[in-house]
């Protein structure tokens, strides 16, 4: 392995210096790359899917947020646009989901008597 000096500056992981994660075409600061560099593909955006709104909980701090005017102007809107925005979820320790965001939107599918929101799951930090 003599020739790759310098260390690998990738997010993905090295397999020359043995931390883990996909193997991408990395580049060395002496602008070498790897042998044994492969392109994959890793995707990035995030799928739309369909929640029941059942299965969301809120953060109690977030419950404290919530403005009533704000979820009747999104309900109107939602009445005439449907749901242009999907909010976002994490899965939960117990369970079901999280939310991360879009509480008003949740709130406003809920005044209208959806059962279903689309959705993103992501992958969020607990702090």
């Amino acid at each position: 392995m003599a020739g790759f000096g310098g260390s690998c500056i990738a997010a993905f992981g090295c397999p020359m210096n043995g931390s883990s994660g996909p193997v991408v075409p990395l580049r060395h600061r002496n602008n070498g790359l790897h042998k044994y560099s492969a392109p994959v593909q890793i995707d990035l955006m995030p799928v739309k899917e369909i929640f029941a709104i059942a299965d969301v909980r809120i953060p109690v701090k977030r419950k404290k947020t919530l403005d009533p005017g704000k979820v009747d102007d999104i309900a109107e809107d939602m009445l005439e646009n449907g749901q242009t925005t999907p909010i976002r979820l994490r899965t939960g320790k117990t369970g079901g989901y999280v939310l991360i965001e879009g509480y008003h939107r949740l709130e406003a599918l809920r005044a209208l008597g959806e059962d279903k929101v689309e959705g993103y799951l992501v992958h969020a930090r607990l702090h």
